[in-house]
């Protein structure tokens, strides 16, 4: 369903990539800003990164930004500009409306995704650009697995306040009040249940705490770097 993109330490997904005036992709550990500041200018477009802070904050972006926004999704239908979303365990996820052009890159956290922010960037899209949920691609990058997420009771009591299903976590063996959850499960319920069609939901099968090739936080700590996902229309 994945593949690399050449030389550059970039993952794409096929059914994106045959859309020419899209360009995407989920970086490795190799690829880092320097990297696409290069791949940037040799297309001619801007990237857009985001001040990420774990919140159900997303940008809407009419003109490019003159600085970095806070938040953790943008969404424009904007030519010229590349969004980017970091990440080290947590979800990156890259939407493209196709019908009329939109994108968007969202950082999936436990704690977004408790607050359901995927729906509101869906509802978003609708709301503000007209966008079909049916005619949205979305691509689930690399992310720690559900045999390695281990989480407390804080984050199940956050999942069952916002009314996520309990099917998401299952027990960690040998560890009183602890749950393995399944992040990639969790957001794509939400797409689901906004209208995004199944067979317009791709993952990238990668558990990044597994893979030494991707940055993992639970693994590395404050030493593990982040990953860099990518998508943005042509200028």
């Amino acid at each position: 369903m994945e593949k690399q993109d050449g030389n550059l330490s970039l993952v794409k997904v096929p059914q994106l990539e045959r859309l020419p005036w899209l360009c995407h992709g989920f970086g490795d550990a190799r690829w880092d800003e320097h990297e696409l500041h290069q791949l940037a200018a040799r297309l001619g477009i801007r990237p857009v990164l985001l001040n990420q802070v774990h919140s159900d904050c997303v940008h809407f972006i009419e003109e490019a930004p003159k600085r970095r926004l806070r938040g953790d999704a943008a969404v424009t239908r904007l030519g010229g500009l590349l969004l980017v979303i970091r990440t080290a365990d947590c979800l990156p996820v890259l939407l493209v409306e196709e019908r009329r052009r939109i994108t968007a890159a969202v950082h999936c956290g436990w704690k977004g995704t408790s607050r359901r922010f995927l729906e509101k960037v869906i509802q978003g899209m609708r709301v503000r650009y007209g966008a079909s949920p049916e005619a949205i691609l979305a691509a689930l990058g690399p992310c720690i697995g559900e045999d390695c997420y281990e989480v407390g009771t804080d984050v199940r009591g956050a999942f069952a306040a916002a009314g996520l299903p309990s099917s998401l976590f299952r027990p960690s063996s040998g560890r009183s009040g602890k749950s393995l959850l399944d992040l990639r499960a969790a957001n794509r319920f939400q797409l689901l249940g906004q209208g995004v069609k199944p067979d317009n939901i791709f993952s990238i099968s990668v558990c990044t705490h597994c893979d030494p090739r991707y940055p993992s936080y639970r693994r590395d700590k404050d030493a593990c770097g982040r990953m860099l996902s990518i998508i943005g229309l042509s200028a």
